[in-house]
């Protein structure tokens, strides 16, 4: 089940179509889908969240929480809206892309996608993109 929370004025469409999109990534992944909580919130919470759990003291657009069994995924993915709009822009996105594009993101680790050497930033990357030219 994928539940949708804002701690911001966001609020999120096409919450069905997304739901589908996501459970069909996951089930491609081979994995199930469990409980999954994406928390859409602003750079100030998301740098208090990073500092608490990861300590990093940086901007980030995205941070997952892995409550994952076996093969079924379950997890918390917190989103800044703030950061998905700049790099939108930064990247001539539309907010709309970028912000499935971070949702994916998330949802990769938890299918456990890593992104922390640049062979695995590629994959990670080839993985998003295959997903977004998926969804329909």
């Amino acid at each position: 089940m994928i539940k949708y929370f804002s701690s911001t004025d966001f609020v999120i469409a096409g919450k069905d179509e997304l739901a589908l999109w996501l459970e069909s990534a996951t089930n491609n992944e081979g994995r199930s889908l469990g409980d999954l909580v994406f928390n859409f919130c602003s750079d100030e919470s998301l740098s208090k969240i990073n500092k608490e759990f990861l300590n990093h003291d940086t901007l980030t657009d995205v941070i997952t929480f892995d409550y994952s069994t076996l093969n079924e995924i379950s997890g918390e993915i917190f989103i800044s809206i703030d950061r998905v709009r700049e790099n939108a822009s930064e990247f001539q996105q539309s907010f709309e892309q970028e912000l499935k594009r971070v949702m994916i993101h998330g949802l990769l680790h938890l299918c456990g996608y890593n992104d922390k050497t640049a062979k695995e930033k590629m994959l990670m990357s080839d993985r998003e993109n295959y997903y977004l030219d998926s969804f329909s």
